[in-house]
């Protein structure tokens, strides 16, 4: 029996960051009333949707989202409310014919995706169905390896330090919970760590430390160390190491800006090959900047074998430009974001579009987060066996691993593990 949305409504309220960003709220026929919060990116990619803010001076320096907002009670609610949606894909085609742009650009990306992901927990709550099993592409329900974000450097921290993310992966742990707890002890290790060293200690926008150091390898060294005063094994197979250089954010035309020297594309993969060597690295993230593809090819064909190389900024969880990817041969796994694309019905096409090609998939938060913890539930139904939300600290953060805890106590049988 379609669903019937009764009420659609949005406010501003504040992320993170201190930020204005969306909050949804929606009312069925069926007497549910659930929510969203809108997260909001500071490093993005050029072919994310568009999020939209008034630039209006007056208000939080132009980042008001009002004009959002009115959408969302105008437009949006005029063309949902009264209609029955047989299920969430033919609603969320219905916001994008009504924006008419490819980017979101008319009714923007953070109104479209508020909607979005209010409407899925309104399908969800009809089915009387937990988010994730909702949220599921046809492949079996797993709790995902955390990645934690230990420490924050380029857009993320204002050091200056280079590569934007350091990230903890417990690969090798027996459990969510283990991993949770892993990370957590390896990150108060950390911190001890570094106030021996004579290191501040302060936190960067997704709770990371952000020393003041400027080389990588300083900083891998010091996470190794603190693995291993925590009592772990710093290796692939037990408490492993992602990175995210957030390389467009380095340089453009394949020259890149790292510790104070310039490189190519060639020499930055050779750093990189040379990282890999030396310290339990499985994973790299945005490597080379999005206007690199041939860097990127050369990248996967020396690396791709050995490690993940994940897409953010050049596949902007859209499934056309992942297709194309995969065609091309660059990268081997693509980071997820809801509001790069906008729907939540593109962002599970971008899952499967992935599975398809042999990618791999990593759910991922953005740097202005709120507490709503959506993407907690998308990483256990889609199954991809992989999430970042930043540190295990601040509640934005912790909001998604602790909802993956509660999943994991209600539902022991699930796997868990990247696939």
């Amino acid at each position: 029996m379609p669903l019937t949305l009764t009420a659609v409504a949005a406010e501003e309220i504040l992320d993170s960051r201190g930020n204005p960003t969306v909050r949804v709220i929606v009312t069925t026929d069926r007497g549910h009333c659930v929510e969203a919060q809108v997260p909001s990116g500071a490093s993005t990619g050029s072919a994310e949707a568009v999020e939209m803010r008034d630039d209006d001076p007056r208000r939080f320096a132009g980042k008001g989202v009002l004009a959002a907002v009115a959408h969302v009670n105008g437009p949006i609610a005029d063309a949902l409310i009264g209609h029955g949606f047989a299920d969430l894909g033919e609603l969320d085609r219905t916001l994008i014919d009504l924006d008419g742009t490819t980017n979101k650009s008319v009714l923007g990306a953070n109104a479209i995706v508020g909607v979005s992901m209010a409407s899925a927990r309104a399908f969800a709550a009809d089915a009387g169905l937990p988010l994730w099993e909702q949220l599921g592409i046809g492949v079996p329900a797993r709790l995902p390896v955390p990645h934690f974000n230990v420490v924050n450097g380029g857009a993320h921290a204002p050091n200056p330090l280079d590569f934007q993310e350091f990230m903890l992966a417990p690969l090798g742990a027996p459990s969510y919970a283990d991993a949770v707890r892993a990370g957590a002890e390896v990150y108060a290790r950390l911190r001890a760590g570094l106030a021996e060293a004579g290191h501040a200690t302060g936190l960067g926008d997704e709770g990371g430390f952000a020393p003041e150091l400027t080389r990588p390898e300083e900083v891998l060294q010091i996470i190794v160390a603190a693995i291993e005063d925590a009592g772990y094994r710093a290796a692939r197979d037990g408490i492993a190491i992602a990175l995210d250089p957030a390389a467009s954010e380095l340089g453009a035309g394949g020259r890149y800006r790292v510790a104070g020297q310039i490189w190519s594309s060639t020499e930055l993969i050779a750093f990189y090959e040379d990282l890999v060597e030396r310290f339990p690295i499985w994973s790299i993230e945005d490597g080379l900047g999005e206007d690199d593809p041939v860097g990127w090819q050369h990248l996967t064909a020396r690396l791709g074998q050995r490690i993940q190389l994940v897409g953010d900024d050049n596949f902007v969880t859209n499934p056309s430009i992942i297709r194309q990817a995969i065609s091309d041969g660059i990268g081997n796994a693509a980071l997820i974001k809801l509001n790069q694309v906008g729907t939540v019905s593109e962002t599970l096409e971008a899952l499967q579009v992935a599975r398809k090609g042999g990618y791999a998939a990593m759910i991922s938060h953005r740097s202005g987060e709120t507490p709503d913890a959506f993407i907690a539930d998308l990483a256990v139904g889609s199954g991809c066996g992989q999430i970042k939300s930043g540190a295990p600290a601040r509640g934005e953060r912790v909001a998604k691993y602790n909802r993956l805890l509660d999943i994991a106590r209600q539902r022991p049988d699930l796997p868990f593990g990247k696939e």
